[in-house]
Parts: structure tokens; sequence; C-alpha cells
């Protein structure tokens, strides 16, 4: 007697299918296998860059040559509402651990206030990206600025508790400390022992430049992988922080872009992003800007540091290809999850503005340092073969002697059209790009993602698309996985918040609640006003009331102290 099954086949038929199908497998077994496979685990790597405003790529408004991170943006999204947190240590902190930084212990700078969440460094509550992919299969490379631990020459391991090696990092080539000279880095590293641009071997400083020493460096590392796992792979320049120093090849391409001054180039600037849709009209303005300007006579010096700047940020990008073509010679490309943010708005702060600077010598007036001195400190005040660094009006940036900063008016034009800079937590100091790319993840490529999102999201993403298990006996993750997104989806959160030096600001839906520190609350409607040009909060108290509460809230499970209990009047 034969049965039958549902659909009036017979279980001989079916025998007969079955013995075809295992056949076919033994025949040919790699595509049977290859059918039912899971799909593997992306790549995945993070770029950080440094002081950058929003409008500073040219696939977000700038007359900047980005050509490969727009290239990245129309193939993958641009984010058009992420955050960081206003300022480099707390940014690096909360990316790498998905917690807001005073949970990590770096809610300020690098600088130990006694406090917990003022440690200046990273506590063993959290863990890197590093530490809580490893489980998964990952090995993980680091190169660039580090900036997560005091600045100092190492006495013991226990100095290099809270290195890149040391939480989770199979290699890393990168400075420890925050800025400094691009042509001679200070507390560069190796692994997980420091050297200079001149002592080492295995890079010759030949035509040193650090942005393209952090680029070849992870080159290096994706060409020495194990192609047999999946790795991470983060990459945080300093361009384009101060000092204003870039190589003469890269800042002549920029020779005479920027004599239209401050206003013309914030307003083309602005109509492009209109046109690219990165911004609209029903939310932004262009206000009148801020009378940030030098002098008539300073014009021409304060165009040079702009062409500066922009070479900077071109030689990132030149950088930036070599990393991506690096990764499609691996055959890597359509299963590496690519994204590009910036640590804070651009820089207004006047460090080497000041006075009128000198000529430069005609030879070097100082002693030579040796090649194998370590150098500790940002502010330098003569390059190794004897030149004293210069600062100044007048004072020509880019080269190794100079070091000057590109001021609040270039500043304004780079957070084009956000209000205030770095240390601020208004739009402008707070507000980044972000590029995703990730050809086999990506639905839709090209498009703008208007979801509001923060860098707490990018650990959170991370350990979601690597199938890892987040630590149980550290902080829970703050952020959300962005995964989501990628195919079209949404994500539902209840609010962001931010404090550095004092300002402080919550975002709840559209709404947002800010202040400077010592000041009263403003409020602002962001689907209607994301320049911030028209405080509601008069109009609002009850909403007033209720995001403040949540603020404090916040500031309370966080470890966020009053600022005059982080930095007493007296020692500021």
């Amino acid at each position: 007697m034969v049965s039958r099954l549902p659909g009036g086949k017979s279980s001989r038929y079916v025998l007969q299918l079955a013995a075809l199908f295992f056949g076919l497998a033994a025949v040919c077994p790699m595509s049977i296998a290859a059918e039912v496979a899971p799909p593997p685990r992306p790549n995945i790597v993070v770029i950080l860059s440094d002081d950058m405003g929003f409008s500073d790529l040219g696939c977000y408004g700038s007359e900047i040559e980005t050509p490969n991170l727009d290239r990245l943006a129309r193939g993958g999204l641009r984010f058009t509402q992420f955050y960081n947190t206003a300022r480099c240590c707390p940014t690096r902190a909360s990316l790498l651990t998905g917690l807001y930084p005073h949970q990590a212990g770096v809610g300020h700078m690098e600088t130990d206030r006694g406090l917990p969440g003022y440690r200046g460094d990273l506590n063993d509550r959290c863990a890197t990206v590093a530490e809580a992919l490893a489980p998964a299969g990952y090995t993980s490379y680091a190169a660039g600025k580090w900036h997560l631990t005091p600045a100092k020459q190492p006495k013991s391991d226990a100095d290099k508790r809270t290195w890149p090696l040391q939480r989770g990092f199979s290699r890393f080539y990168g400075t420890i400390i925050g800025g400094g000279s691009f042509f001679d880095p200070a507390t560069l590293v190796r692994d997980n022992y420091m050297i200079t641009a001149f002592t080492d071997p295995d890079y010759p400083a030949e035509d040193y430049y650090y942005t393209d020493a952090i680029s070849d460096h992870a080159v290096r590392f994706i060409k020495e992988h194990d192609a047999t796992k999946p790795f991470f792979l983060y990459v945080a320049y300093t361009a384009a922080h101060w000092p204003m120093q870039a190589r003469d090849r890269d800042i002549a391409k920029y020779a005479g872009r920027y004599t239209a001054g401050y206003e013309a180039i914030r307003r083309a600037r602005y109509a492009k992003m209109l046109k690219e849709g990165v911004v609209t009209e029903a939310e932004t303005t262009l206000w009148p800007m801020p009378k940030l300007g030098e002098k008539e006579e300073w014009l021409a010096w304060d165009q040079r540091n702009m062409e500066v700047y922009a070479a900077m940020v071109d030689c990132m990008d030149q950088g930036i290809g070599r990393i991506t073509k690096a990764i499609e010679d691996a055959g890597q490309a359509d299963n590496t999850l690519v994204c590009y943010l910036q640590d804070n708005g651009g820089c207004a702060e006047p460090i080497g503005r000041g006075g009128v600077g000198p000529a430069r010598a005609e030879s070097p007036s100082m002693p030579p340092l040796p090649a194998d001195e370590i150098r500790v400190t940002v502010r330098q005040t003569q390059t190794r073969d004897g030149y004293p660094m210069r600062e100044g009006k007048g004072v020509m940036a880019g080269p190794a002697d100079t070091f000057i900063a590109y001021g609040a008016a270039w500043a304004t034009v780079s957070n084009t059209p956000f209000r205030r800079y770095k240390h601020f937590v208004h739009e402008g100091g707070i507000s980044t790009p972000l590029i995703v790319h990730w050809p086999r993840g990506i639905k839709e490529p090209g498009r703008l993602e208007r979801t509001p999102g923060h860098l707490i999201d990018i650990m959170a993403t991370a350990v979601d698309l690597a199938g890892a298990s987040y630590p149980s006996d550290k902080t829970p993750l703050e952020g959300k996985s962005l995964a989501p997104l990628f195919s079209g989806g949404s994500i539902d959160r209840d609010a962001f918040y931010w404090e550095h030096e004092g300002n402080k600001a919550v975002r709840e839906g559209d709404w947002k609640l800010v202040a400077l520190y010592g000041k009263p609350w403003e409020l602002y409607d962001l689907s209607k006003d994301r320049s911030e040009q028209h405080d509601l909060s008069g109009a609002e108290p009850d909403r007033v009331t209720r995001m403040a509460a949540m603020w404090d809230a916040y500031a309370a499970r966080t470890n966020v102290e009053p600022w005059e209990r982080v930095m007493p009047p007296l020692a500021r």
C-alpha cells in the first residue's frame, strides 16, 4: 500500500526526489552548501575625523574636494541628523563603548578630576567595540588618535592599562595624545611601544605626514589580516584639527579658492546643501553671520588658513580612497560596513591667532632634537631640526614650524547652517555627517536618512551585525542598532542627552532643550528651527520643566556632575 501526502504526491515520489537531491549533493557539495550557509558577518570599518563641521564634505555642501567620501555616500546612506558629544575625548569614549562619556569615565578630557565620570581614562565598567567583538571571532585594529588616557611617557605597564592593545585591539599605530604636529607627532606609538617618526624602521620618515601615515597603516592592517576572520578597523584621523599644517602640493590645489570671503562661501554651501536635500528651508535658515572675521588687513592671511584646512581634509579623503581600494583588492567590498563621522563641530579656538607673528628664520636657531626624543606635548617650541615654532597673524600656515588654527569665522562656515562650535551642545557643536556604506546590507543606496542618531549607536550596531554578545558584567549599552535603518526600517527611542563643560541638552523627538553653562534653558522645535534662532522656552514652560527633569534624571544615572564641582572657579 502506498501512502499519500498532501497535494496527492506519494511517498515513493518523495523518496525519488530525496535520492536525486543527495545524488546532486554528492556531485557538487559546495554549491549546495553555498545555498544554505548563513551570510557572512561583515567587516566593520569606522572612520573618525577631527574638528570638522557639518558642511565640510563635498556631499554635505562643501567646495572641498572629497571624491572618495562622496562615492561612499552615493553608494550608501547619508544621515542628516546624527550627533557626537561636542569634544574629542568624550566622543571617542562614547564611540568605542556605546555609552554616554561620563559612564565610560571620560566626561571631560584626559585629566583625572577625581570623580567617577571625569577620570580621563576608560574605566573597567565599560567594554570597547574591540573587546565586545573578540568573542565573536573578530580581529580589531586601530590607526590614528587614541586620546583616551593621559598623555605621558609610560613608566610601567600599569600606565598602559587603557592603551589600545590593553582594550582589545590586536594592532595599533597612532598617537596617545590629542593633537600636535602633523610632521612630527607627539606620543607616537606602534602597538605597545612609543616611537618617533624618525626612529621607526617599519615606516621610514621620508616625506612624513601623519594623515598619510594613519591611512597607510590602515591599509597595511587590511592587507595583513587573516581573511578567514572578520575584522573591525578603527581609523581616527587628526585632520583637520589645529595646527593648520599640510603638504605644499595639497595646499596649492586650493590657492585662491577662498578669496570670496566667509559669507560668500557660507551662502554657496547652504545653497548646495538645500539642493542636495541635506537640510531644508523648512527646518533651517542662514542667519546673519556673527562678526567674527579678521580685520580687512588680515583677510588674505585668514584665507590662507582656510586653504590649508581644505588641503588637510583633501589629504584625508585621498587616504580614505586608499583604504577602500585595499578593501576592494581583498575582495571584501560587498561585505564591509564603512562608517564615516566626525568628533565635534568646527573649532573656533583662537590657537596661534594672537598678535603678529615672525617671519621664518633663514636657518635653524635652536639646537636640533635627537631623533629618538619622545615628545609628549601638543604645543611644541621648536621643530626637531631646530626652527622655532611660529604663531600669530601674518604667519602663513602650512609648514612644520607653524602652529595656527583657522578661527571662529571659518568655523562658522564649517558648521553651516548651525549655531555655535566645538565645546557647545547647540547644533553647531554636536552635528556630524554620518556616511554608511555596505553594498550587501543597504537597501536603496544613495538615499538620505533623516532618522536622528547618536554615536552611542555605532557600538550597538557593530554588536548586532557581528552576532556578538555584549558582556553582561558591564554597564548596559545606551545606543540602538542602526541596522533597521539600512533596510528602510525604523528605530524607537525616547531621547538623547549631552553634557560638556556645563553646557547641557536633551533632544526628545523634534524638541531640543539646551543651555550654555550658567545660563537658562532654551527650547527649540528642530523640525522648524534646527538653526536654533527662535527660543520657545517662554511659550512652552511645561515642556521645559518636563524635559529638564528628564535631563536631571540622565545626569544622576550617568555620573554627570555640576561643572563647578568638576572645575572649581579658582582652578579655571
